[in-house]
């Protein structure tokens, strides 16, 4: 019988997180997303952890799966 007042708070709680707009430093941000060369070229940081040969599709969708009849 407790769910009204839970519910509430979290109500509450959900309203001030969506109105809640913390200070931007749009200084900060602008350095950031500058870029210092157009000519930068791009360096996957994370490529060394992904093995070469393994790619994003699936082999085994073209076999048909074997139905055993019993």
């Amino acid at each position: 019988m407790g769910r009204g007042r839970q519910k509430a708070k979290h109500t509450k709680v959900a309203r001030d997180l969506k109105y809640f707009s913390p200070d931007t430093n749009l200084n900060a941000l602008e350095r950031e997303l500058q870029t210092t060369s157009g000519d930068e070229e791009y360096v996957d940081k994370w490529a060394d952890l992904v093995d070469s040969d393994e790619d994003d599709t699936d082999e085994d969708e073209d076999e048909q799966p074997q139905h055993r009849s019993a």
